[in-house]
């Protein structure tokens, strides 16, 4: 396999996981976004210039995620590896459970796609499979590739990897999302799960996520309910109390608060007329304090797309 171009352009979203009750498996694309150029050098050298979140702190080198995944890709694609030149506007946050290392990850998949000469061979269903090796569960993998929500799971087939629908949201969803200033690792919001839930948990969240996916596509009015989660988020309160407490209070005013990701980002799902509703609640908690930002977004429908240039 050849390489068809040698400069591309990746855009792709951020996202949140779980969406309170479906752990490690649903997710929601939401439109905030990264930007990146991809250039194919005739050198060996690797050079990464990155704008915005991570700026001074990510590597600069092969080591990068993207380039990783770029890699990777093409390896999978059987097309010649090469030098890159790989300039990132970075938008989506990093460490606060909004999917930015899925992002990267999607993002070089993709670039990669765009850059061989058959992008056929790298498709969605690769894509998705390629993902976990380098990311871990495909929850946020899935929507910032489809775009929209999504369901991930383990295919049943020895080594088929990860598989996903995409589900249409409803027109009148929107997010709201309570970002902090400070960050937590995925890996230590992971750390505190139990390795054995109550069966009457579990059977409560199985029932709450088929919920949420009718809540998602078909009826907003049942996100509160739907939202609702015993599986995950009461054992990580302790790593991330002020979202717990935040979670909790939105929660108790009637909106389907959620920790986003593995956190520490509070998610509220509402219909787009209780927006303002939402705000104002939001601003009640943490307005004029330094320590969070309050956002609204739309939905990313399209999840990540690329161009040739």
């Amino acid at each position: 396999m050849q390489l068809g171009a040698d400069h591309v352009r990746v855009r792709v979203p951020a996202t949140s996981a779980n969406l309170g009750p479906g752990f490690d498996a649903l997710g929601l694309a939401l439109a905030l976004h990264d930007v990146l150029d991809v250039r194919a050098l005739a050198s060996d050298d690797v050079v990464v210039d990155v704008e915005g979140e991570g700026a001074g702190e990510v590597p600069g080198d092969e080591s990068h995620l993207v380039v990783r995944a770029l890699r990777a890709a093409l390896d999978v694609a059987g097309a010649p590896q090469t030098g890159l030149h790989l300039t990132c506007v970075n938008r989506v946050p990093h460490g606060r459970g909004l999917g930015s290392s899925a992002a990267a990850v999607v993002a070089g998949i993709v670039a990669a796609r765009a850059l061989v000469a058959d992008p056929s061979v790298l498709d969605d269903d690769v894509a998705l499979g390629l993902a976990p090796a380098l990311e871990g569960p495909a929850e946020n993998a899935a929507p910032a590739g489809l775009g929209g929500a999504t369901v991930a799971w383990e295919s049943g087939t020895p080594g088929a990897g990860a598989r996903a629908v995409r589900l249409d949201v409803h027109p009148d969803l929107r997010a709201t999302v309570l970002v902090p200033s400070a960050r937590l690792a995925t890996s230590r919001a992971r750390g505190v799960l139990p390795a054995q839930v109550p069966h009457a948990d579990a059977a409560f969240n199985a029932g709450r996520s088929a919920l949420l996916v009718e809540a998602l596509t078909r009826r907003p009015d049942l996100l509160l309910d739907a939202t609702d989660d015993r599986l995950h988020q009461g054992y990580r309160a302790g790593v991330m109390p002020t979202t717990s407490e935040l979670v909790r209070a939105l929660r108790a005013r009637g909106l389907a608060a959620t920790v986003s990701g593995a956190g520490p980002t509070v998610l509220v799902l509402s219909a787009a007329e209780r927006l303002d509703e939402v705000a104002g609640v939001a601003d009640e908690l943490v307005g004029g304090s330094a320590d969070w930002s309050v956002r609204r977004l739309d939905v990313d429908t399209r999840g990540v797309v690329a161009e040739r240039l």
